[in-house]
């Protein structure tokens, strides 16, 4: 059984915070199925956008779905949005660019 998005959403964020990492949700997708983006953001101008996908053997993992300048990034997310209003983004704020996304238990 999977979990629901919102659950997830709020279980990472709240995983971050543990680590002393700030994080935001900036588009609330739909709460049972919504996709997932994590936008990374390193403060200096640059950010990373990841998205969850599944490779030819059916496995799950976080794939890089934009990287560069922050406006480019976000201009990604935006056309993302206008395709899936579903869609949840998480904006993860670190200088280090940690997103724990392959941490035990959000790797996979």
């Amino acid at each position: 059984m999977r979990l629901t998005a919102d659950f997830w959403v709020h279980a990472y964020v709240a995983r971050l915070a543990q680590a002393g990492i700030p994080a935001f949700i900036t588009a609330h997708g739909d709460d049972t199925a919504g996709a997932v983006i994590v936008k990374s953001n390193t403060l200096d101008g640059k950010a990373q956008a990841y998205v969850r996908s599944f490779d030819f053997d059916g496995n799950r993992s976080w794939v890089m779905l934009e990287e560069g300048a922050e406006p480019d990034v976000d201009a990604a997310l935006a056309r993302q949005r206008r395709y899936d209003s579903d869609l949840w983004i998480v904006e993860v704020e670190d200088r280090q660019g940690r997103t724990l996304l392959d941490a035990e238990g959000l790797a996979d």
